[in-house]
């Protein structure tokens, strides 16, 4: 179902209040049935600017597709994975986004969760 060049935003689950929120934001290097190799960036919430922040070095992580701690959202193939980044909208909902060619609304109670 994945391959090659896809791109993918995964959010790693927390399991208690205190827990690091951390995302990442890649390109499929290679797939096989229960693992996914991703080129990417890692963000990680600062509670002092209460933002996502990104990590500057370029990153390959391996996740698990079977991993139930971990959801995984499909980006469009044509995403840019280097200038996707976080910001509020109107209704101070969080938006994943490059800019050129999606939004994606990951806030589903507004900025303070």
């Amino acid at each position: 179902m994945l391959s090659k060049g896809d791109k993918l935003f995964f959010i790693t689950r927390r399991l208690f209040e205190n827990d690091l929120r951390r995302h990442f934001v890649g390109e499929v290097l290679e797939v096989s049935t229960a693992t996914v190799m991703v080129s990417g960036y890692a963000f990680v919430f600062d509670h002092t600017s209460n933002d996502f922040v990104r990590r500057d070095d370029l990153r390959t992580r391996i996740f698990s597709l079977i991993d139930a701690g971990i959801v995984i959202s499909v980006l469009p193939r044509d995403a840019y994975v280097e200038d996707i980044h976080y910001h509020l909208n109107e209704q101070g909902r969080r938006i994943l986004s490059d800019e050129k060619t999606f939004k994606l609304n990951i806030s589903e109670f507004g900025i303070d969760r």
